[in-house]
């Protein structure tokens, strides 16, 4: 029999956990509140910008089917390009992705290697339009998405702009598995908060990198290239995930104003994994608040002036791991006490009563969610036990913020984006100074010469290869106004062509019985005993 009692020893059990309680649910019903009355952003009748003035930028190393289904909603927004940022060995598929959904306005580039900063900034580098949306190469939007995004922009000072979000079902059939559904159970809840900030005091937590809308001034800013390139935890630890958190706090400190559209038009729709790698990806999530919401709050400080509604749901969340475990905690040291007890409770209704609680009260928090998909109510008992893994994993994400790596995605390393970035820029210039001119010295001109040319041209007169090529001879050594030898004579085009051609950037020119060379590469003039030196 379930029952309450005025028995005094409950006092010092349920007394803190009737105040966890009421502040938690106190806090919840602000976010409710502000949830109620928020409004988003209308377009207006002759907006500043169109679609046109978007150019959409995805870094991925995927080119699934999911994939082109988001490109085909990209496209129904009409936005001036799409750039496709990849790895070298991907781009050969999402060229051809590119080329079924829509070629004239989807380009492909190529990063040498995976890293998702690396990729946003070349992405950034070769946008030309005033708007910027990045997107996950999952993200499904709506016709009107960027329509209602671009409103936001009509705010001089509005440097991004975030969506709600909902979740898009990997299997065709639109079954959603546990772990979709607790990934659905978790947007309600974003949605709800991001609708409340905004409406409070205009910040954010995050502007989610599922899609993001930023003006390009911004990110063109050498200044923000440079800190999101070389984005490190503890001076130590190289940040190439968390690119969403790094750009909110910029906005942030910076200056610029933020809102998120939350209304059916600007929903976008996500995929998530559909089995246990779920937990991967929260517990990398996890990682990148802690340390976010750290510098935030402890080293750039702007929040707190800027946002304050938002600074203490950052703070909220720190203890917001511990609050929850106190509660079975204090049941379980009340349970245990009864057992000295002149009159014990039977620890099944103790337990039952606890747990009947806790199911009603999550099913009250998720009203919102079940009323748009009531069959996900099944579930509850799902993201009960959810909520307390994720408490612990939320402390054991706290002991491990110097654990970097993507942890979902094969292939993709924890080096800085800045340093392959300079290993590139070092090997783009070592290819160059291989390509370039090698100047060699031909010495003793004479005769000797002459006799391997004649030589040359008697076995390849009927040659094609050479056909096209200028003739030079080496006898005459005289130089155009432009620098380059004069042609005068056929007679040494094969010896030309053996060494890189003479209009292929080769000059000869001197005295003394000597010429000079720049070719593109060595030759084997060596062998002719022509007496080659590398100057």
């Amino acid at each position: 029999m379930l029952y309450l009692t005025n028995d005094d020893q409950l006092l010092p059990f349920f007394l803190p956990l009737g105040i966890i309680g009421f502040f938690r649910y106190l806090w919840f019903f602000i976010k409710v509140t502000a949830w109620f009355f928020y409004r988003p952003v209308l377009p207006k009748a002759n907006p500043t910008y169109s679609p046109d003035d978007v150019t959409i930028i995805v870094p991925t190393i995927d080119a699934g089917e999911e994939f082109k289904i988001a490109a085909r909603s990209w496209m129904a927004n009409d936005p001036h390009e799409i750039l496709i940022i990849t790895e070298k060995r991907m781009r050969g598929p999402l060229q051809q992705l590119a080329d079924e959904v829509n070629p004239d306005k989807i380009r492909v580039l190529t990063v040498s290697r995976a890293n998702k900063r690396l990729q946003m900034t070349e992405g950034i580098n070769n946008c030309n339009t005033e708007i910027i949306v990045f997107a996950d190469d999952d993200a499904i939007w709506k016709p009107t998405f960027l329509e209602y995004v671009l409103a936001c922009f009509e705010d001089l000072k509005m440097g991004g702009v975030g969506t709600c979000q909902t979740v898009h079902a990997v299997d065709p059939s639109g079954y959603q598995t546990v772990w979709e559904v607790l990934a659905g159970f978790r947007l309600s809840f974003r949605n709800i908060e991001v609708a409340a900030s905004t409406h409070i005091d205009g910040g954010v937590c995050c502007i989610s990198g599922r899609t993001a809308a930023y003006r390009t001034l911004i990110l063109k800013d050498p200044a923000f290239q440079y800190g999101f390139t070389n984005d490190l935890w503890r001076d130590k630890y190289p940040l190439n995930s968390g690119d969403d958190k790094f750009l909110t706090r910029w906005m942030v400190s910076h200056g610029w104003n933020t809102y998120i559209q939350v209304c059916p038009e600007a929903e976008l729709y996500s995929t998530f994994k559909n089995n246990w790698r779920f937990i991967k990806q929260v517990l990398r999530w996890t990682r990148n608040t802690w340390r976010s919401d750290f510098r935030s709050l402890f080293m750039e400080r702007y929040i707190w002036f800027r946002h304050p509604y938002v600074a203490f749901t950052m703070l909220d969340k720190f203890f917001n791991p511990f609050t929850l475990l106190a509660g079975p905690f204090l049941v379980g040291v009340y349970a245990f006490h009864q057992v000295n007890h002149p009159h014990p409770k039977p620890l099944w209704n103790i337990l039952v009563s606890y747990i009947c609680w806790l199911l009603l009260t999550r099913a009250f928090k998720l009203t919102p969610h079940l009323l748009r998909r009531p069959q996900d109510i099944i579930h509850i008992p799902a993201w009960l036990i959810f909520g307390y893994y994720f408490a612990i994993m939320k402390l054991y994400a706290l002991f491990t913020l110097h654990e970097v790596a993507w942890g979902t995605r094969a292939g993709v390393g924890t080096t800085l984006a800045a340093d392959i970035a300079k290993e590139d820029a070092a090997a783009a210039t070592k290819m160059q100074r291989d390509h370039n001119d090698v100047k060699i010295e031909l010495n003793d001109l004479g005769s000797h010469v002459r006799h391997h040319e004649d030589k040359m041209c008697e076995d390849d007169e009927t040659d094609d290869r050479y056909s096209g090529y200028h003739h030079y001879t080496m006898a005459s050594r005289e130089l155009g106004a432009d620098g380059m030898p004069v042609p005068t004579s056929p007679s040494l085009s094969p010896l030309m062509s053996a060494i890189g051609g003479g209009g292929n950037g080769s000059a000869i020119g001197g005295g003394n019985g000597s010429a000079a060379m720049y070719i593109n590469r060595l030759s084997p003039l060596d062998s002719l005993g022509l007496g080659i030196k590398i100057v």
